[in-house]
């Protein structure tokens, strides 16, 4: 989900100009000063059933977001997409529009232009923000409590889990927060060696 709105938006911040851009920038970043629980609250005064635009996704559509495991995907993509727009957002102000000017003049679309020629040069900067994305998603807790909540089998993450876990059974808490490290270790040191060779 980052991937898909994220890097189109990291374009349209990098590669165009429009009245309230920095104000957009500001409102994408936010998450990333904002207290993880006021995150939640905030997509609760949004997508809540009263809220902004949950109320009338509710009586439009009958899709209620809180408490449920979409709303899981919606409270740490929230919080997880600033990374992956500002790794993604820095690698095309460092890629060199040139290429895609040369490919326009040989008769590429833009479309053309960026799947094949903008994309393989910041792959890099993808994967670094795809990854940085995918970290932060995997340690959320404030905001996937406050507006998904904690229901085991259904809304309930990793670090939800360990913190259930450390109020009923510390030693089930050490052996799940053992298993949430080694495997961002593991996949963080095989993706690092990745980029080096690259």
């Amino acid at each position: 989900m980052c991937l898909i709105l994220g890097v189109p938006l990291a374009w349209v911040l990098a590669r165009t100009s429009f009245p309230g851009r920095r104000l957009v920038r500001a409102l994408v970043t936010v998450p990333l000063v904002l207290p993880p629980v006021v995150g939640g609250v905030a997509l609760l005064l949004v997508f809540g059933r009263r809220g902004l635009l949950g109320e009338w996704l509710d009586q439009t559509f009958g899709v209620s977001l809180p408490f449920t495991t979409a709303g899981v995907v919606v409270a740490e993509a929230f919080v997880a997409m600033p990374f992956l727009v500002i790794a993604v957002e820095g690698a095309l102000r460092g890629a060199d529009a040139r290429f895609e000017e040369a490919a326009a003049t040989l008769g590429a679309t833009r479309w053309t232009a960026f799947r094949r020629v903008t994309l393989p040069l910041i792959a890099p900067g993808v994967a670094a923000g795809a990854v940085l994305c995918w970290a932060r998603a995997l340690g959320e807790f404030g905001a996937t409590i406050t507006f998904a909540g904690n229901f085991p089998g259904r809304t309930q993450t990793m670090p939800l889990a360990v913190y259930l876990a450390l109020e009923q059974d510390v030693d089930a808490a050490i052996v799940l927060s053992l298993v949430l490290l080694a495997v961002s270790v593991g996949i963080l040191a095989a993706l690092r060696d990745k980029w080096v060779a690259a």
